[in-house]
């Protein structure tokens, strides 16, 4: 698959097949894409714990606050992106520039993951409503639990949703 071809083709998927495991190298793959993917000053400001079984599960369960994001459970592997400190370098560059490069490099670690992923026919959803805390505690993790990917099989028949995107001229400008 190309990326364009990627792009089309993943989505959040909300219904998981959980009797079907995600293979290790099919896993190895993500986590080394995650290891690729550029950061400010190279510093990678974030760690990925890849949670299976009943710590997949827990993770989950702590996810579900107010009845959210349900489905988590059926997936077989949760990935906790946590923060990590910043390099010297990123760390004056982010403070001088009042930039939050963590936050933008965890957007792209998060985006290699689940373009990586898809490429190896698994489905993610990326998961923000989370309690960090307990995350945290499950996991044995100092720094702040800013995402959680859910990874695995789509159940049997989970067609591909149309996607709903703004027009490119709603995003795009073009200056000469």
């Amino acid at each position: 698959m190309n990326f364009t071809e990627i792009a089309n083709n993943r989505q959040s998927c909300r219904a998981y097949d959980p009797e079907r495991a995600v293979e290790q190298e099919k896993l190895d793959r993500i986590l080394e894409s995650a290891r690729l993917s550029p950061s400010a000053c190279n510093g990678q400001p974030y760690f990925i714990t890849v949670c299976r079984k009943e710590t997949a599960k827990k993770v989950a369960r702590a996810t579900q606050g107010m009845g959210m994001n349900k489905f988590a459970t059926d997936a077989p592997v949760m990935l906790v992106i946590s923060e990590m400190p910043y390099v010297a370098s990123a760390a004056l560059g982010a403070r001088m520039k009042k930039n939050d490069y963590r936050s933008i490099d965890i957007g792209i670690v998060t985006s290699y993951i689940t373009a990586e992923a898809a490429a190896q026919g698994l489905s993610t959803c990326i998961l923000g409503w989370l309690d960090d805390a307990e995350i945290r505690k499950i996991c044995g993790l100092e720094g702040a639990v800013r995402l959680c990917i859910t990874l695995g099989y789509a159940k049997e028949g989970d067609k591909l949703r149309e996607k709903k995107r703004k027009s490119i001229d709603e995003l795009v400008k073009f200056i000469d």
